[in-house]
């Protein structure tokens, strides 16, 4: 029998200044044992993260409900370390709950996930940006992340409450197939996969009716 999937560790962070200058970012998570989530409201004007004492960069494009807890796989961040030959401890892509036990590049689009009295919701993959580049040092970082497809869960919160490490994750899978590797090549130019996604009619209307522009302006 194989272990339910679970949290290995929890991440949280504060805005700071990168090495070197620039735009103050809070990517660079501390672990803690425990930590409350709840819904922060819209991207614009709402509470930014999720979990509460967490802090957004830039709440222009990260934060809200769609984007209210991150969740990275530790078997994938194993990947990269393989990749960039040097070690990533929990928390070094930004992500708020690192798992174990969990293929979150194939998480289905409104996928529940229980842990304990909580519940989150799959929405939309990680697109890489300049912030997380920057971060990491590695060449080509953007296009290689892409390129591999393995973008981790943004999640909103369904029931709030709070997230201890080590809790289990109960998984609740809907009955259709778009899960967040499809709707991440949709929203980086296949037009196909982007088809695909809005015959679903499965993910948030602000989504949706942004994948039919892109099809509308671009004839597919």
């Amino acid at each position: 029998m194989t272990n339910p999937p679970r949290i290995l560790a929890l991440g949280s962070g504060r805005r700071t200044v990168p090495p070197g200058g620039g735009r103050p970012t809070a990517i660079d998570k501390r672990t803690v044992d425990a930590f409350e989530v709840r819904d922060p409201g819209p991207k614009h004007g709402g509470l930014g993260s999720g979990v509460v004492g967490d802090e957004i960069g830039n709440p222009q494009h990260h934060g809200g409900e769609l984007q209210a807890v991150y969740a990275y796989p530790r078997e994938d961040l194993d990947f990269w370390e393989q990749q960039i030959a040097r070690p990533l401890r929990p928390g070094s892509f930004g992500e708020n709950l690192t798992t174990v036990g969990l293929d979150t590049t194939h998480a289905l689009v409104g996928e529940l996930w229980r842990v304990d009295d909580v519940v989150l919701r799959v929405e939309v993959p990680r697109i890489p940006c300049s912030t997380f580049a920057r971060h990491m040092d590695e060449p080509r970082w953007v296009r290689r992340f892409t390129e591999e497809g393995r973008t981790g869960a943004y999640l909103s919160v369904v029931t709030p409450g709070v997230v201890r490490t080590g809790a289990h994750i109960r998984v609740e899978r809907p009955d259709h197939g778009i899960d967040l590797l499809l709707l991440f090549r949709a929203f980086t130019g296949d037009l196909a996969a982007a088809r695909q996604v809005v015959d679903a009619e499965v993910v948030h209307p602000d989504m949706h009716d942004g994948l039919v522009d892109t099809l509308s302006r671009r004839g597919g």
